[in-house]
């Protein structure tokens, strides 16, 4: 699908921008699952008064998505309407280290990145950030976690942008962080986040961190095109377990599948669409409701419209 071109009313109504604006830009190549259809405009900000300054001008009918690695979403295959904002570069990636044993880190900074500046500096209780695909806004967005660690263990504080353009800042209460999700509204742009570590041994921490992958190697289907775990955990059980024993584990639709390794994680096993991987999951949901009476819950975002 072709959405009509944005760029010059854009243009027209902040002359000033300084990021950089794809039209009909194909989201595939930026996500895991490799899969979907076109951003009608992409938006890479320069810096985050530059994304302040093109949200304050955008037209408030004009819908924002945002991205980030591109690790736990689906872009249906119509596309994606409106702008879908991806934030990259310095300005957005960069980990500076704070007194009182904090670092601050730019929200397009993967979270393995973050996990190894903690190493270095050897500081401890970041190291669970090894385990976890994507970068640090979409951990502020889910409240991310894995391997007995959890983003709301280590935040201090987070800043970001609303639709309206105004820069905030959210403390740690703020965030209103649960499990899997957080309370801080769906419009908001995360541009930094300041982490608490404290001081450990950093062979120490290292250990850990090859502990991290080592288990996540063993368990995870990691080297297959897939947006890592699809769905949240219910209340007293597990997701893995429930689509287990509903007979899941390895069901296909078209080039989606349920892994054989790990049956929380569903791959493109190559010319999968986005109607197959999402159907996929829905089957799944289904299959699961109707053997447990436990619903799931997409973990995974799902962005655009049907082809």
């Amino acid at each position: 699908m072709s959405f009509p071109d944005l760029t010059a009313d854009i243009l027209a109504a902040a002359p000033e921008l300084r990021g950089r604006l794809l039209a009909n830009q194909a989201m595939a190549g930026l996500t895991w699952f490799r899969v979907g259809g076109s951003a009608q405009l992409l938006f890479t900000p320069a810096d985050e008064a530059d994304l302040a300054y093109f949200l304050g001008r955008l037209p408030t009918e004009i819908p924002v998505t945002v991205v980030g690695l591109g690790s736990n979403l689906i872009v249906r295959d119509g596309g994606i309407p409106g702008v879908v904002v991806r934030l990259g570069g310095k300005a957005f990636g960069e980990i500076m280290r704070e007194e009182g044993d904090r670092l601050r880190a730019g929200t397009a900074t993967p979270d393995v990145k973050l996990a190894r500046a903690a190493a270095d500096a050897s500081l401890d209780g970041l190291a669970f950030y090894r385990g976890i695909p994507g970068c640090i806004g979409g951990a502020l967005r889910m409240n991310a976690g894995a391997h007995g660690g959890e983003t709301t263990d280590v935040l201090v504080e987070a800043r970001g942008v609303t639709r309206s353009g105004e820069i905030v800042t959210f403390s740690h209460a703020d965030m209103g962080f649960t499990y899997r999700n957080s309370a801080v509204p769906a419009d908001i742009i995360f541009t930094s986040a300041l982490y608490q570590g404290r001081p450990g041994e950093q062979a120490a921490i290292l250990a850990e961190m090859d502990r991290v992958t080592s288990a996540r190697e063993a368990a995870q289907p990691i080297k297959e095109r897939t947006g890592g775990s699809t769905f949240k955990n219910p209340p007293g059980g597990k997701a893995w377990q429930l689509i287990d024993a509903a007979g899941c584990r390895g069901l296909r639709i078209g080039g989606a599948q349920v892994s054989e390794m790990h049956c929380n994680f569903l791959i493109n096993t190559g010319g999968a669409s986005a109607a197959d991987i999402e159907g996929l999951g829905e089957e799944v949901r289904r299959r699961v409701k109707d053997n447990s009476g436990y619903e799931l819950h997409w973990e995974i975002k799902r962005f655009g419209v049907a082809a």
